[in-house]
């Protein structure tokens, strides 16, 4: 396949704010089976890398100042990439990436899901139904029973106030109707300003748009990782900062890990907030993944940022978005599709379904990539701290609403082209390789993912 640009990607390209006329640098190919759902799942994920690469190729023209190079956007390598979290190995062994409690429960009146991969999520979810302690087989038994005694939305009320994850299932028209879906369908696909008048950063000569530019990563599970692994592809420095008491997974570190550190601060003690002050200060972009308040209570909202690091660029990331009765739940990529009505779209009428792969978290991941590079682009021309914001609602509205299937969506796939082996502190690591694109950009990551939350927090790996 090689079609002219998609509507998907001019959409998202507009949304960025960009230069309309750089659409023609791009081009597309390869088998597009990758990724079948009802929905245009592959244009979502098309579009969204079409423009993180675009954007990427963009900066480097900044950097290089030479012409824009040409994008190719190939349909194996990013259906691959969407799915990198489920094709994984290390020395041949695959992983589950859900917990037997994550997943759909037939309520009195309809469906819920849960999401419980953490153990704090875990035993909030079975204290709230009553049923704390269990484990195996008889938590699952003990959880069925309780949530078929109640209705979905009792299910997601009780289980939100214990401070877990449960979501009941919504119909698109349902969602609309509510007050969070009608400001949901209010938003743009995402915002960026500039929130002050910070001098411009001139970034130097270098090959790589993000050459020499430090980022401090404070994301967790899949949009904002995948968002921070592709400036690492693209030459940042990226310091993934995580708090210690909050456990986080090996196994998805192992996928979007990629070219970055680990580390952990508790930003509520005094010697590691100092640490974190003085990465901060030298630090030139700020990803947060974290619902909000989370980190505002630590003082790190975006003016504050841009008081003590003037001309930052910041990137803020939620699952439903900074307004709303909604605005500071905890959520993911799964709980987005039931309530948006996604899950019914996708489903059966026995019952809700999915989509191929956690397309809204690697999709607004992307978004989030490029609106970073944009970002640094317009600053290196006027200056100003950049903001940057994105809510999986809001790709979910986009999914669901805007985007239109492309032609050639039912060729064939072979992920094989797409996965590539290396040494890693695990063992062997599988994984697929990075789908942005353009004429000189890097293959593959310059070092894989290490042990979640072993290395110094310093630039540069300095005490590696």
């Amino acid at each position: 396949m090689n079609t002219p640009v998609t509507s998907g990607t001019s959409q998202a390209w507009a949304a960025l704010g960009a230069d309309s006329s750089l659409l023609d640098r791009v081009s597309y190919g390869g088998p597009s089976g990758g990724l079948p759902a009802r929905l245009p799942v592959m244009e979502l994920a098309r579009a969204t890398v079409a423009v993180c690469s675009l954007a990427a190729a963009e900066l480097t023209s900044v950097r290089t100042g030479r012409p824009v190079p040409r994008v190719r956007v190939d349909d194996e390598a990013v259906a691959t990439a969407f799915l990198g979290d489920r094709l994984a190995r290390v020395d041949g062994r695959a992983w589950s990436t859900f917990s037997p409690l994550s997943r759909f429960w037939r309520a009195a009146d309809g469906w819920v899901r849960t999401h419980a991969n953490y153990p704090h999520h875990r035993a909030r979810l079975l204290t709230a139904l009553g049923v704390p302690g269990v484990a195996g087989e008889e938590a699952v038994d003990r959880v069925t029973q309780a949530i078929a005694g109640l209705t979905a939305l009792e299910v997601e009320e009780i289980v939100y106030a214990a401070g877990g994850l449960a979501v009941a299932a919504r119909s698109p028209e349902d969602w609309a109707k509510s007050e969070q879906g009608v400001m949901a369908a209010g938003q743009p696909l995402l915002t960026a300003a500039r929130i002050d008048d910070a001098p411009d950063r001139m970034l130097g000569a270098a090959a790589l748009p993000c050459a020499g530019l430090r980022v401090l990563d404070l994301t967790r599970v899949l949009a904002g990782p995948v968002a921070t692994r592709t400036l690492a592809l693209l030459g940042a420095d990226v310091l993934r900062i995580d708090a210690p008491q909050l456990p986080e997974s090996q196994e998805a570190h192992n996928d979007t890990g990629m070219g970055k550190r680990s580390t952990t601060l508790d930003l509520g003690e005094a010697a590691d907030r100092r640490l974190f002050e003085e990465l901060l200060g030298e630090a030139d972009v700020v990803v947060a993944g974290y619902r909000p308040g989370a980190l505002e209570r630590f003082g790190l909202t975006p003016e504050a940022l841009a008081e003590r690091r003037p001309g930052l660029v910041i990137a803020q990331l939620s699952a439903w978005g900074r307004y709303g009765p909604w605005h500071e739940r905890r959520g993911f990529d799964s709980l987005v599709q039931v309530a948006t009505g996604i899950a019914e779209l996708e489903g059966s009428p026995d019952s809700p379904g999915t989509l191929p792969a956690q397309a809204l978290d690697h999709g607004t991941g992307y978004l989030l990539a490029a609106g970073v590079l944009r970002a640094l682009t317009e600053q290196h021309r006027t200056g100003g701290t950049r903001l940057v914001r994105l809510a999986l609602t809001q790709t979910a509205h986009w999914l669901v609403h805007d985007l239109a299937r492309a032609p050639g969506e039912d060729e064939g796939f072979d992920a094989e082209h797409w996965l590539t082996e290396t040494d890693s502190p695990m063992g062997r690591l599988r994984h697929a390789l990075p789908p942005v694109s353009y004429e000189g950009c890097p293959v593959n990551w310059a070092r894989p993912p290490g042990l979640w939350g072993t290395d110094a927090p310093v630039w540069g790996g300095a005490h590696q």
